[in-house]
């Protein structure tokens, strides 16, 4: 009885771990989820961006249009991402990067976001 009792709690242990690996894999975060995160890339809070649904977007920087035409070298808004005061020592723009308010990874999102406006 104690070797079914056992086993069940390990059943039980196991599928509470499966269950969450796949809970975390189905919120991972998207290059749209990250500009939009307040606590994150908050893009919206200073920029307007198309269909976006947000209630008052930002208006202290360009609106996110046209991006391929803007930045023809995705690296370049990338770069901007990452540090925006190498272009422009007097911006506004937090160096996301620099300052590792987002790793490299949620960066090359939001840049691929960005870049696809």
């Amino acid at each position: 009885m104690r070797r079914i009792k056992a086993a069940l709690l390990i059943a039980g242990v196991l599928s509470a771990s499966c269950l969450a690996q796949a809970q975390d894999a189905t919120h991972e975060e998207t290059g749209q989820s990250l500009a939009f995160d307040n606590k994150k890339g908050n893009c919206l809070a200073c920029h307007a961006i198309p269909n976006a649904h947000a209630e008052m977007p930002g208006n202290i920087a360009p609106p996110l249009l046209a991006m391929k035409l803007r930045y023809p070298d995705k690296s370049k808004l990338r770069a901007q991402i990452w540090d925006a005061t190498i272009a422009n020592p007097k911006t506004s723009m937090p160096p996301f990067g620099k300052h590792k308010i987002l790793t490299e990874e949620e960066i090359d999102k939001v840049t691929d976001f960005i870049y696809s406006m």
